[in-house]
């Protein structure tokens, strides 16, 4: 299947790397005080997430928050490498990321909530799909207890963008993050480049 099952792993033939256009990100001063760490704060789904972004080279984001991605715009306030660029319109986010990749040759990242958040993208992944241009798509989703039971903004969005990624995933598994993201910008960006949709249902995001 297209999306990730904790039985049923993908494995790569190739060796495994991010992205070979995507140079480590150097610090720059964020635009926004950093929120620093509690002293008893635990890290959560969320801030792994953000930590495979920055080992993936990742400086630029773009973004609009949503309930369902809520937890992932809060890790990515405590990230000094990472820029989170705030717009008005999912749509206007991922043809942003898409404008970002063509211009630095690099992925362009996007980030969505669920369901109508989700469904906003789809134009922009088709349209990478189609120009060969590399993104990941990293949306929230409904926690896992909920899936297939017509939650509130629940959209199967693997199966929306089926035929308009080169792949797409859904984590089921927080332990899984890190090699799904680094999966993700590698096929993304290599062989034909396009576009990759991670699904990330919330309550893995708060684990």
């Amino acid at each position: 299947p297209r999306y990730l099952l904790p039985s049923s792993r993908r494995v790569l033939t190739a060796p495994i790397r991010c992205s070979a256009v995507s140079p480590s990100p150097t610090p720059a001063p964020p635009a926004t005080a950093l929120r620093p760490w509690g002293p008893s704060e635990p890290r959560k789904g969320a801030d792994i997430l953000v930590g495979a972004l920055e080992r993936c080279g990742i400086s630029d984001v773009f973004a609009y928050p949503g309930g369902a991605s809520m937890e992932i715009h809060q890790a990515l306030t405590r990230s000094p490498l990472i820029t989170n660029h705030l717009f008005r319109h999912e749509q206007g986010e991922a043809f942003a990321a898409s404008g970002y990749a063509r211009a630095s040759g690099r992925v362009g990242v996007c980030v969505a909530t669920s369901g109508p958040g989700a469904t906003n993208l789809v134009s922009a992944l088709a349209d990478a799909l189609l120009d060969s241009i590399p993104m990941v798509a990293i949306t929230g989703q409904v926690p896992r207890r909920m899936i297939g039971t017509d939650a509130f903004q629940e959209t199967p969005i693997v199966e929306v963008t089926r035929s308009i990624t080169k792949h797409n995933y859904l984590v089921l598994d927080v332990e899984d993050i890190p090699r799904v993201i680094q999966e993700a910008f590698f096929l993304a960006s290599s062989g034909r480049p396009g576009p990759v949709l991670v699904d990330i249902p919330k309550d893995i995001q708060q684990q």
